[in-house]
C-alpha cells in the first residue's frame, strides 16, 4: 500500500481523495507542512509516500504518470511529488525545508508539494502530460476553469493513444496497434499482468512451431495464422505495460528473452516439418537463426559504443537521415526495409501458409541480408566520421560484448603485440578464411590452424580499449565466426543430426549473448566472470568445435555438438534465470525499454 499526503483542507466537492485511492494510496490529510512531516515519518520506510496539495485539480490519468510509475524513484507534476524507498529521506529533507520556508510553522495550500518538488536533492522524473490537466488553483474561477478543462479532455482516450510504443514499426503501427491497445485495456481490467501475457505469447508462438512441425498445409496455414496471433500478444503486453504502468525488470527481460525463443523455435519447427516432407532445411534454419543474431548484435554494440555520445554526428550520412526523416513515407519505407519484428513475423506467416519452409527460409535469408547490409552501412558511415570520444562504460560494454573467454586473456598477456588496423584486417580474413577452409576442405587439421590463428588475432585485439571508430563491428564479427563455423562444420559432417544439434549449440551461445546485452542495458554489468570461463568464451569455443570435428567421426561428432549444447543450456539458463529472479525479488529498479524495433 502506498500512501498520499494532502497538505491542508480537501476542497468541498473534490474528486482527489477517490482518485488517489483508485491508483491505490491509503489518504492521509495534514493541516500543514509540519503535519506532513509527522505523517510521512510515520510511513513505514520500504512504502511509497506522494505529497499532494488539496486543491489539485487534473486528470486521474496525469496522477497515475506522476505518482505510481515504478521506474523511477521520485517523480513529480504540477501540485504532487512522489518518492520510492530510495528517495524518502530526500523526500523528508525538502519537506524540512518546505516547513521551515513557512511562516509561524504553515505553508500556502497550492504551494508545498511544488516547493517540495523544487528542493528535492534527488533525480526527479516530470511526465511529459501533454494534453492531461494537472495544476492547482488559487481561486474558485481558475478552479472552474480547470474543472472544465478537465472535462473536455478524454484522459483515457490519452491513455490508450499513449499504450503504444512511440516508435515502431509499419505493420505493427497500422495493423496490430488500432486493436492490440483495446486487448491491452480489456487485460488491465481484468487483472492481468503484463508478465500472464508475455508468456502466452510464447505458448502460442510454441505451438505455432508444434503446428509447423507437423509438415502438413493444415498445420503450416495453423502455424501462421497462430504466429500472427503471438505477435498480437507480443504487442499486447508492452501496451499493457505501458496502459497500466506495470513494469518490472523481470518483465523486460521475459519480453525481450521470448522474443528471440519465439523466432527461433518457429524455425525448428519448420524445419521439423519440412523433414516430415523429405526435405532437409535445417541448415537453412540455422543460417536464417545466425543471421538474425548477427544483425541484433550489430544492433546492440552500435548502440552500445555510442550510448554516452554527446557530441552531434555531422556526417553527410546523418544529415541525409535528417532529412529523410522529414519525409513522412520514406520513414516509413525506412523502417519497412529493416525488417523489423512485425514485418518480419507476418511475413514469415503469411510464406508458412502459403508455400514451403523452404521457400520461407530463402526469402528470410535474403531479406534480412539485404536489411543487414543496408543498417551496418549506414552505421560504418556515421561511425567514420563521428567525432566524439567514447566513454569508459561504452568501451567497458563493447569488451564485454566480446564475450572473450579464458584462452584469449591468457595469450592476450603475451608481450606480442600488433598495430592496430592490421590486427582488424586479420581478424576479419580469419573469419572469412575459416567458414571457407571448413567448406572447401571440411573438418580437418587445416581448420584447426587457422582456428588457432583466429584465437591468437581475437587475444591480441582485447589488449587494448575498443575505442576506435569502427571497434563495435567486433562482437558482431567474433559471432558470426562462431556461429558461421558451427554451421558449415555441421554441415559439412553430412550425418543425419549434426545440424539440429549445431541448432542447439548456436541458440544456446546465442541465447548467452543476448543475456549479456540485457543485463548490459539494465545497467548490471555482463554476466559473471565464472559463467565466461565455464563456457569457454567465443575462441575457445570455436577452437574446440574444429578441433571436435577433425579429432572424431561425423557420428560421434554430432553426439559431442549435443553434449556441448545441453552443457552450455543449463550452465547458462541457470545462471540467468537465477539472476534475473533475484533481481526482481530484491526490487532492481523498473525497466522498459522501447528501443529499436526487434
Amino acid at each position: 500500500m502506498s500512501t498520499a499526503i494532502l497538505t491542508g483542507q480537501p476542497v468541498p466537492g473534490s474528486s482527489l481523495e477517490g482518485d488517489l485511492r483508485s491508483l491505490g494510496f491509503d489518504v492521509r490529510a495534514a493541516t500543514d507542512a509540519a503535519d506532513a512531516e509527522t505523517l510521512l515519518a510515520a510511513v513505514p520506510a520500504d512504502q511509497r509516500v506522494a505529497v499532494v496539495d488539496a486543491r489539485f485539480v487534473g486528470h486521474v490519468h496525469a496522477l497515475r504518470l506522476g505518482l505510481t510509475d515504478p521506474r523511477f524513484e521520485a517523480a513529480a507534476i504540477p501540485g504532487a511529488v512522489t518518492a520510492k524507498s530510495g528517495a524518502r529521506p530526500a523526500l523528508a529533507r525538502a519537506l524540512r525545508i518546505a516547513s521551515s520556508d513557512a511562516s509561524n510553522g504553515s505553508v500556502v495550500v497550492g504551494i508545498v508539494a511544488d516547493r517540495v518538488a523544487e528542493t528535492l536533492d534527488t533525480d526527479l522524473h516530470r511526465p511529459e502530460l501533454g494534453e492531461l490537466v494537472a495544476e492547482v488553483p488559487r481561486d474558485p474561477q481558475a478552479r472552474n476553469e480547470a474543472r472544465q478543462s478537465v472535462a473536455s479532455v478524454d484522459d483515457e482516450a490519452i491513455r490508450l493513444r499513449t499504450a503504444v510504443k512511440s516508435r515502431d514499426g509499419f505493420f505493427t503501427t497500422y495493423c496490430v496497434s488500432p486493436y492490440s491497445r483495446y486487448l491491452a485495456r480489456w487485460c488491465a481490467r481484468r487483472g492481468m499482468t503484463p508478465n500472464q501475457v508475455t508468456t502466452a505469447s510464447l505458448i502460442t508462438a510454441l505451438i505455432a512451431a508444434g503446428c509447423a512441425a507437423t509438415g502438413t498445409r493444415a498445420g503450416f496455414v495453423a502455424a501462421g495464422l497462430l504466429l500472427l496471433f503471438s505477435f498480437v500478444l507480443d504487442c499486447t503486453d508492452g501496451q499493457l505495460a505501458r496502459y497500466s504502468l506495470q513494469y518490472s525488470t523481470l518483465g523486460a527481460w521475459l519480453d525481450a528473452t521470448f522474443d528471440r525463443a519465439k523466432e527461433y523455435a518457429y524455425y525448428a519447427g519448420l524445419a521439423l516439418g519440412a523433414a516430415r516432407g523429405g526435405d532437409d532445411v535445417w541448415a537453412l534454419a540455422l543460417a536464417a537463426m545466425v543471421l538474425q543474431t548477427c544483425r541484433h548484435v550489430v544492433d546492440f554494440s552500435f548502440n552500445e559504443a555510442n550510448v554516452d555520445s554527446t557530441a552531434a554526428n555531422t556526417s553527410p550520412t546523418a544529415a541525409l537521415s535528417g532529412k529523410l526523416d522529414s519525409v513522412g513515407w520514406t520513414v516509413w519505407l525506412r523502417r519497412m526495409i529493416v525488417l523489423p519484428i512485425g514485418e518480419r513475423w507476418a511475413m514469415i506467416a503469411v510464406l508458412t501458409a502459403l508455400t514451403t519452409p523452404r521457400i520461407t527460409f530463402y526469402v528470410l535469408l535474403i531479406g534480412c541480408a539485404f536489411a543487414a547490409c543496408y543498417t551496418t552501412a549506414g552505421r560504418v558511415l556515421r561511425s567514420v566520421t563521428r567525432k566524439a570520444r567514447r566513454s569508459d562504460r561504452a568501451m567497458r560494454a563493447l569488451a564485454d560484448l566480446t564475450d572473450s573467454g579464458p584462452l584469449a586473456e591468457l595469450l592476450a598477456r603475451l608481450p606480442l603485440r600488433g598495430q592496430p588496423a592490421v590486427t582488424r584486417l586479420l581478424a576479419l580474413a580469419c573469419t572469412v578464411l575459416l567458414m571457407y577452409t571448413a567448406w572447401s576442405d571440411g573438418p580437418g587439421w587445416s581448420v584447426v590452424v587457422i582456428a588457432v590463428v583466429y584465437v591468437l588475432v581475437s587475444a591480441d585485439l582485447i589488449k587494448r580499449p575498443l575505442a576506435g571508430p569502427l571497434d563495435w563491428l567486433l562482437p558482431p564479427l567474433f559471432r558470426a565466426a562462431e556461429y558461421g563455423t558451427v554451421l558449415v562444420l555441421a554441415a559439412k559432417a553430412d550425418v543425419n543430426g549434426a545440424l539440429p544439434a549445431a541448432f542447439g549449440l548456436v541458440a544456446a551461445v546465442a541465447y548467452h549473448h543476448y543475456d549479456t546485452v540485457y543485463r548490459i542495458r539494465g545497467n548490471a554489468g555482463a554476466p559473471p566472470h565464472w559463467l565466461v570461463r565455464a563456457i569457454g568464451g567465443h575462441e575457445g569455443r570455436t577452437l574446440l568445435v574444429t578441433v571436435l570435428a577433425a579429432l572424431l567421426t561425423a557420428e560421434d561428432f554430432k553426439v559431442a555438438l549435443t553434449a556441448l549444447a545441453v552443457a552450455v543450456a543449463l550452465v547458462v539458463l541457470f545462471e540467468s534465470i537465477r539472476y534475473w529472479v533475484t533481481a526482481h525479488r530484491r526490487g532492481a529498479p523498473a525497466v522498459h525499454d522501447e528501443g529499436e524495433p526487434a
